[in-house]
């Protein structure tokens, strides 16, 4: 799901969610959309994941103060509970996404 910042609050406003700052220059953005995709997704059910273009939506990253890409944010009802920076392994990704969910 794209996520801009007309959509971005009330999508991420209740339950759990995955959110993805990348850019379409970027290497290891497109990598880490691939485990996002492939690994994820699969596996998190009842999960929003979203991406955030930041070309596309330079105010919503730099209200979450995006400085490097990619950066991967588990929200809870909004509020953000973990954060990632670069690519990160499946397993600690779905391991923030349990933590979130308990």
């Amino acid at each position: 799901m794209e996520l801009t910042e007309e959509n971005f609050d009330e999508t991420v406003k209740t339950g759990v969610a995955v959110v993805d700052f990348w850019a379409p220059w970027c290497g290891p953005c497109r990598m880490m959309g691939a485990i996002l995709d492939e690994k994820i997704a699969p596996q998190a059910e009842g999960v929003k994941i979203g991406k955030v273009n930041i070309d596309d939506q330079p105010g919503l990253a730099a209200s979450f103060e995006v400085q490097s890409i990619p950066m991967i944010l588990i929200l809870k009802d909004g509020e953000v509970v973990n954060e990632f920076m670069g690519v990160t392994s499946p397993g600690d990704i779905l391991g923030a996404i349990e933590a979130a969910k308990a």
